[in-house]
């Protein structure tokens, strides 16, 4: 239900690393009251909690009842279990991403939200990074599209394979752009450094013939996140990192010179988490649909899933 002339109440659970920053700027956002931090370390709520002036709690069904819409940035296993509750009570939900550990978790927790007509996002933080805003619109049946995204090692996030911690940032993107369902998946990954997969690779074919070769690692000296699509006539580069994008274009008229025109964009700059706060609060404000919702979350998913099971079937 759009909550209006009211300051919206929000909670975050889980404040490790990714959701103290939800805390963070959540804290400084007008009209919105962070009434709690959860988490299951008893100090680490309390830490987080006098930073942003909000309360501390170790148990998040406290808060059914006293709070208009709930963030989760809890390990992905617990994703299912935590988000349930709030959703049976139609409490609008942002989970992080991915979005499940499993389709059949994915459909349960978009089922509820649909039957209690509430809100679920996902938070696919790359789609609201301002450089990919720029970039889309001029996205029109790439051919061909090229991703690296590799990251320092970080001691987070190792409960799952980088294919679900860093490459579904890219397949999000991937599936938003390429308007056709993938075909064929040829993918690698090794373990490196933890017992899951840290560097992975996979060349997604497409039934419109269009192909993405993506690259994903957490075990890099280096911070890259570049798109690159090539198009009929066109080249964009999107540096997500740099949040600077580069596009263009060749024009062919008869009897006149081929030109080839283009450059660097301009981008605002701006945070892509605090970008993905403010559309969920104007959904939650609304009722309109988030930016990334819970199906955009599933289908994400789903290819993660596919290219995981390519790798497997090369180990």
């Amino acid at each position: 239900m759009p909550i209006k002339n009211t300051a919206i109440r929000i909670a975050v659970i889980g404040v490790g690393y990714l959701g103290r920053h939800h805390a963070r700027i959540l804290s400084e956002l007008p009209d919105v009251n962070l009434v709690s931090v959860v988490d299951v370390n008893k100090e680490r709520a309390k830490i987080v909690a006098a930073e942003t002036n909000s309360r501390a709690e170790t148990d998040s069904e406290r808060l059914l009842g006293d709070i208009d819409a709930v963030i989760l940035a809890v390990p992905t296993k617990a994703h299912r279990s935590v988000s349930l509750p709030f959703l049976r009570q139609g409490i609008p939900v942002l989970v992080e991403k991915p979005i499940a550990t499993s389709v059949k978790e994915a459909d349960e927790m978009i089922s509820e939200a649909a039957n209690n007509r509430t809100i679920l996002a996902v938070g696919h933080t790359e789609r609201y990074n301002p450089a990919v805003v720029v970039a889309l619109p001029l996205i029109d049946e790439p051919k061909f599209i090229e991703v690296h995204r590799l990251s320092t090692f970080q001691p987070r996030s190792l409960d799952i394979d980088v294919v679900f911690d860093l490459m579904i940032h890219d397949l999000d993107v991937l599936l938003s752009t390429v308007k056709s369902q993938p075909v064929s998946i040829e993918a690698v990954g090794v373990s490196v450094l933890s017992e899951r997969i840290d560097i992975a690779n996979a060349r997604i074919r497409f039934n419109n013939g269009c192909i993405a070769n993506l690259t994903a690692s957490r075990i890099s000296r280096e911070q890259i996140r570049k798109l690159r699509f090539f198009q009929k006539s066109a080249y964009i580069s999107v540096d997500c990192a740099a949040q600077q994008v580069e596009a263009w274009s060749v024009t062919q008229r008869p009897q006149v010179k081929t030109e080839i025109k283009g450059g660097q964009l301009k981008v605002p700059k701006g945070e892509p988490l605090k970008q993905e706060l403010l559309d969920f609060i104007s959904a939650v404000r609304t009722g309109r649909c988030p930016g990334v919702d819970g199906k955009d979350g599933r289908r994400s998913l789903a290819l993660a899933q596919k290219v995981a099971e390519a790798i497997k079937d090369v180990r």
